[in-house]
């Protein structure tokens, strides 16, 4: 094996990091050239197969970890994974809210929706990096991480949703002001060429689906600022972050069009992870400033899916009040 394969990248060997690239490379592939080659509508038969699959993925690499690395980074991995998903579950209410905006029709957001695992794969890499190396160089970090997870989850309990409506967002006025946009959809294009206004030339325009994507990409980071700090909480080994931070995100991406007609249904959900927020948060406190110097990993899995798990109970048990089919009250405003 080349001598850069086994040397030594963010505390694992190089080949580590290249093989889980390529798996990832892998899915991707797929997803794109096999089962979406053609757009079409994707249905929720096909939406829960697929998150399925990449569930077994994520359960056989967390196994691979396990055997690895060691349980405990087996059940870092896992805790991580659930955090991620139930963090990622608020994004798919923008995403939805973006969709239904600029009017991407159902069999074209899919492409939007992969292009922008493309720009997680590389931000979240990004933000990891920098984070592991904060931590590294500057442990008392973590205080303010742990503080800011705390605030977090108190926030979410006490609510004070914002109801502005989207096309308010100061980032959505930004681009439209610097891009030349298309005022209808054109097929599953980002970008066509048709005559501009003033000069009667063919110029470059972006269609609503690449402003959508453009959007979702900065909803993605705007989520991470919460769930990098929060998985980082758990473990600061930067392979434990960064895979199962993608598992979880590939995960509900392929989740999403089951999830954007479901998801109101877990009214608790919110407030059970707002609990695992500050229970982490405060795990992180103990410490750094007692004398206990260690919470096993199997005691914030367990803490974890209990709270997560009371959430969702709790949400199926609520008789619905609200009408059928009414729409989702986050705005991307909240977020952005």
């Amino acid at each position: 094996m080349p001598s850069f394969f086994v040397a030594e990248f963010l505390g694992h060997p190089a080949w580590m990091w290249a093989a889980f690239l390529t798996l990832i490379g892998v899915l991707l592939t797929l997803d794109l050239a096999v089962f979406h080659r053609k757009s079409h509508v994707v249905g929720l038969r096909e939406s829960l197969t697929t998150w399925l699959g990449y569930v077994s993925i994520a359960v056989m690499f967390g196994a691979w970890v396990w055997f690895s690395i060691g349980p405990e980074a087996g059940m870092d991995f896992a805790t991580g994974y659930l955090l991620e998903t139930t963090l990622a579950m608020d994004n798919i209410f923008v995403i939805a809210t973006i969709m239904a905006y600029f009017a991407v029709p159902r069999e074209y957001q899919h492409k939007v929706l992969f292009w922008g695992i493309i720009g997680v794969i590389v931000l979240r890499g990004v933000m990891i990096t920098a984070g592991a190396a904060m931590v590294h160089h500057f442990e008392w970090i973590l205080l303010i991480f742990a503080a800011f997870l705390v605030y977090t989850g108190v926030k979410m309990i006490r609510g004070g949703d914002d109801d502005a409506p989207i096309e308010h967002n100061p980032i959505l006025n930004f681009l439209r002001k610097r891009m030349r946009v298309t005022t209808g959809v054109h097929g599953p294009n980002f970008f066509v060429r048709e005559p501009d206004p003033k000069t009667g030339k063919m110029a470059l325009a972006a269609t609503p689906l690449f402003v959508a994507l453009v959007m979702v990409e900065i909803a993605d980071v705007i989520f991470a600022v919460d769930s990098v700090p929060a998985i980082f909480s758990i473990t600061t080994d930067p392979f434990i972050v960064y895979t199962s931070n993608l598992f979880a995100i590939l995960g509900l991406r392929t989740l999403f069009f089951a999830l954007s007609a479901m998801i109101n249904r877990f009214e608790y959900l919110k407030y059970a992870l707002s609990l695992v927020l500050i229970y982490i948060g405060a795990k992180v406190l103990v410490v750094q400033l007692t004398p206990i110097e260690h919470v096993p990993a199997a005691l914030s899995l367990g803490v974890t899916v209990l709270l997560l798990a009371g959430g969702v109970v709790a949400s199926l048990f609520k008789p619905r009040t609200e009408r059928p089919g009414a729409p989702a009250k986050q705005t991307l405003s909240q977020t952005l």
